[in-house]
Parts: C-alpha cells; structure tokens; sequence
C-alpha cells in the first residue's frame, strides 16, 4: 500500500478535488497530472498533493490560462521563480486587456445594431442582418 496520505482511489480523488473522472485521466494524458504507479493486484492511489495540483490547475483555468500555460505555471510552482511567474502573468494580463477592448467594442456594435433592429418597425430589411452581410 502507498504512503498514509495517498489513500485515494482515482473516484475519491476526483470528488475531492471537485472535478469529474475523466479530467483527472485527460489531465494525466496532457501531462499536467502524473499517473501513480500500479502495485501489482492492486489499483492506483492518490494523495493529497495531486488533490492540490488538481485545484491549482482548476484556478489557473478560471483566471483564463490555457492548459498549455497551466504546465508553464505548474514548471514555476515551487516558488522560487516569482518573477518569472509575474512575468507571463503580465503578459496574460495584457492579453486579457485586449481582449476586454474587443469585448467592449463589440458590445458597442451590437448595442448600435439592436437599437437600429428595434427602431426599423415594418422595414423589409433588419439592420442587424444586412450589417453582417457587410450592406
């Protein structure tokens, strides 16, 4: 049997770390989650660290990284490379910005376009479609 602390089936661990079975496995195939080894007659357990890699790779997720920068991040957890780390979290930051002032922009344009929809009662043509055909 494994050290006390990694008592965990994968089905345990999986509840424990909030995520369903499959991201576990999917994480173990992208190489974000190593794969236990397999005593013999027996089957894979888990522990408590692989419940905290799961849960920093869920957060780095919900801050918008992609897993690909997730595997960036996870080279940098041991903390002694913090600026390294708020190097590329600028960069994500930046990006993120961007991406804000496209969103802006096209809830403008969307915003301009609905109106248009709603004050052209009884028109043949809908504004909103004849923008996306470029009319």
């Amino acid at each position: 049997m494994g050290k006390p602390s990694e008592q965990l089936t994968i089905g345990a661990f999986a509840k424990a770390a909030g995520v369903n079975l499959e991201t576990i496995r999917f994480y173990q195939r992208k190489g974000l989650l190593p794969e236990p080894d397999k005593p013999y007659g027996s089957i894979r357990r888990y522990g408590d660290t692989d419940v905290a890699r799961v849960k920093f790779i869920k957060s780095a997720q919900r801050l918008g990284f992609s897993l690909d920068e997730v595997a960036q991040l996870l080279a940098l957890e041991d903390g002694t490379h913090c600026s390294e780390a708020a190097q590329f979290a600028a960069q994500h930051l930046a990006d993120v910005r961007g991406r804000l002032k496209d969103l802006k922009r096209m809830e403008t344009v969307l915003a301009r376009l609905v109106a248009q929809c709603h004050s052209h009662r009884g028109t043949i043509t809908c504004p909103l479609i004849a923008s996306l055909h470029g009319r």
